[in-house]
């Protein structure tokens, strides 16, 4: 189970089998637990010691993100959980009942269009995938405040078609104590009668390919220029790959799309040896026969966002995987 500790007691996950956990809390203080689902890995942690943050506090107005300006410690983690049942608001809904119940104050709260999508999205501040993933259609957003103000949270939950993710932000104030650092502890069962998220499967990635004929791998990441595939573990392959082996009659063709930096001619070979980075890494870390995928690409010129910003441009460098008939 992994934890969030501040204060007092906690609730447990109404869909978890939920552990007892060890509690770090600072000296006189009691402890709060946020409990994350039981498998839930830290796949990203930063703490500065003073910095300053913008918490929003309002939906995109148009033309920016209402947001108030802290300064402290801050403390920027991310969590990948696993598994494909649980949605946005079953991840949300717990953390936030804990919030209230330990006298912190819900600020603002929001769900995607509702927030603003893709302005609220790139207007606020966002861990760099692999580690954090929104998909701009589902995603949900919260701010709280500690009753005397010496401490601000900002919650942001999403999901991809494999795990949910969870990013959360920290501010101390200058002179307060910090809480300590969301930690993983040991999972042990108890006699809840809840079950637990189930392990990472195809999911929606099977859904979308089934439905749409083809799916956004979201969560790879590639540099402008760049064709190699970044390095650890991409969830959307992982169903990708759970999928094909489901299904050994279906093949796939991986397609890429870049941004709209450079010529037609060389972004359309590009995206390309992406589409073929992708499938290399099909074959060799997850063994999906060659014979299966093939590789093409489109260039730039199926965008997704705007190429006049950083965060259209990173949004359009992407692979889809597009499902061949039989």
């Amino acid at each position: 189970m992994t934890t969030i500790t501040r204060n007092r007691a906690r609730p447990l996950w109404p869909f978890l089998i939920l552990a007892a956990a060890s509690v770090l809390a600072m000296p006189g203080k009691a402890a709060i637990v946020l409990d994350l689902p039981t498998g839930s890995r830290n796949t990203a942690e930063t703490v500065v010691t003073l910095d300053s943050y913008r918490l929003p506090i309002a939906p995109w107005d148009g033309t920016t993100v209402p947001a108030q300006r802290l300064e402290g410690q801050i403390s920027r983690q991310a969590f990948r959980v696993g598994g494909v049942g649980v949605t946005t608001l079953q991840i949300l809904a717990p953390l936030r009942q804990q919030i209230a119940d330990q006298g912190y104050d819900v600020l603002f709260e929001c769900a995607a269009a509702a927030c603003g999508g893709f302005d609220f999205r790139f207007g606020t501040e966002v861990l760099p995938g692999p580690a954090m993933y929104v998909d701009l259609t589902d995603y949900r957003f919260l701010a709280a405040a500690a009753p005397d103000q010496t401490e601000h949270l900002s919650l942001l939950v999403s999901r991809s078609a494999a795990a949910g993710f969870v990013q959360v932000i920290r501010v101390t104030a200058p002179g307060a104590d910090a809480a300590p650092q969301i930690g993983t502890s040991a999972a042990q069962p108890t006699t809840t009668g809840a079950v637990t998220a189930p392990p990472d499967a195809p999911g929606d990635i099977a859904n979308s390919l089934d439905s749409n004929g083809h799916v956004i791998l979201t969560d790879l990441i590639f540099d402008t220029g760049a064709a190699a595939l970044g390095t650890g573990n991409f969830a959307s392959l992982e169903a990708l790959a759970a999928y094909l082996r489901a299904n050994p009659d279906r093949r796939i063709v991986l397609v890429g799309h870049t941004d709209a930096t450079g010529s037609l001619e060389i972004n359309v070979a590009l995206s390309r040896r992406r589409a073929a980075s992708v499938k290399d890494r099909l074959v060799s870390a997850y063994e999906i026969s060659a014979s299966r995928l093939d590789a093409a690409g489109m260039g730039y010129l199926a965008p997704i966002a705007s190429n006049l910003t950083d965060s259209g441009r990173e949004a359009n460098r992407r692979v889809e995987a597009v499902l061949l008939p039989k």
